[in-house]
């Protein structure tokens, strides 16, 4: 991947800052890697730097004996030794700037981003540099998707929709002819559609969970810990994945399903807040893209949680409201989220993103999520249906 430096260059003007600051030892800051296009996987044992200014010449900074660490990517290159010439070249690198952007998050509000660890934050405000946060940055580098991207993600769509009626009507065939089938049976079943259809989860697994077991929102299921799924019962399933290819996006949904024909009333109302939740933050997203405002992370998981706190339910709506979708099932974009985080990066056009409220109360647990991408005309697409009413036995 080449590195686009003028785009680059063109972002940190727009957002007032004097330069994007990469560091890295050891091969953590993975997004550094990606947006840089450096290979993760060779030895980085000592501490490279790598400064962006707002215009000019980019300028690399790496150790004597990793001095081909940032050979690949353009700049001038500058070798320290010991960390006292390694500081004194950095403040030189940084001498002409007063506002840089790291990989930072001030009060780890967004951890996934989070790399630049405290000692070397300080050590550039020593420098009577403010450092800045790179969240918003990095959403035009490492998390829009381009036209074919949106192909993939909807090419993975139509067949998980697919897998995903299949598996429900698996699961009432079963019990209409009694035959037993558990929640590892389904996810089994599923695993090997993803097989056939050439879409991949990585090895992390879809939810299938029944009954308590869909109370627990990333309930972890084994062939020791499934159930068998019976007559009447509740069930949700939450399936991720990918074309398995180059640069895939994932799609992942959320569905839910009364294995009887007349759900109890609970389960009927809980459902309905979730989805009118659901919708509310949909049309939240609309009105704003008609009005041509911005959206902001926290602003969408306000909406679905408010609707959720009037109905009485807020104290049981126990994770944000959606997540970045990108080529990792959770992308480094901004969340829906004023929960775990107040996720305070505007979601622009290229972003994928999933909308999926929950309540988890006595047992009981609802939940239902559709995947939004807001194209570079700012259209809001939804792949495939939105479950308006839950899956009942036939």
């Amino acid at each position: 991947m080449k590195i686009k430096i003028d785009e680059i260059q063109k972002r940190i003007r727009q957002l007032n800052g004097d330069g994007w600051l990469f560091y890295d030892v050891h091969n953590r800051d993975h997004i550094a890697y990606k947006i840089l296009g450096i290979n993760d996987k060779k030895l980085t044992s000592r501490r490279w730097f790598y400064f962006i200014p707002k215009a000019g010449t980019s300028i690399k900074l790496v150790h004597r004996i990793e001095n081909k660490r940032l050979e690949n990517i353009p700049g001038d290159t500058i070798t320290y030794l010991g960390w006292q010439e390694m500081q004194l070249q950095l403040k030189n690198i940084l001498s002409n700037s007063k506002k840089i952007f790291m990989q930072y998050s001030p009060l780890n509000n967004i951890p996934t981003i989070s790399y630049a660890d405290a000692g070397m934050v300080e050590l550039i405000r020593s420098f009577n540099i403010e450092v800045l946060s790179s969240a918003n940055l990095i959403q035009f580098f490492e998390n829009q998707i381009d036209e074919y991207g949106i192909s993939l993600h909807r090419k993975a769509g139509e067949k998980i929709q697919i897998i995903k009626d299949m598996a429900f009507n698996l699961i009432i065939s079963h019990i209409n002819s009694d035959k037993i089938i558990t929640e590892y049976d389904v996810q089994k079943f599923i695993l090997a559609e993803f097989e056939k259809e050439n879409l991949t989860c990585e090895g992390i697994y879809p939810i299938v969970a029944a009954n308590s077991h869909a109370a627990d929102p990333h309930f972890e299921l084994t062939k020791k810990n499934s159930t068998i799924i019976k007559k009447n019962d509740r069930v949700l399933i939450d399936l991720w994945a990918k074309e398995n290819m180059p640069n895939g996006i994932y799609y992942d949904i959320t569905w839910c399903g009364y294995m009887g024909l007349f759900p109890p009333e609970e389960y009927s109302k809980l459902f309905n807040i979730v989805v009118h939740a659901r919708d509310a933050a949909k049309n939240f997203i609309i009105e704003r893209l008609k009005k041509e405002e911005p959206i902001l992370g926290w602003e969408v998981d306000k909406v679905a949680r408010d609707h959720i706190k009037n109905m009485g339910y807020g104290e049981y709506f126990i994770h944000r409201t959606g997540h970045s979708i990108h080529t990792s099932v959770h992308g480094n974009g901004a969340n829906l989220d004023n929960l775990e985080t107040k996720d305070d990066r505007e979601i622009i056009p290229g972003s994928c993103f999933s909308i999926e409220p929950g309540i988890y109360k006595n047992g009981i647990g609802v939940r239902s999520e559709i995947n939004v991408i807001i194209d570079y005309q700012k259209n809001l697409i939804i792949v495939g249906p939105e479950q308006q009413d839950l899956v009942l036995i036939k």
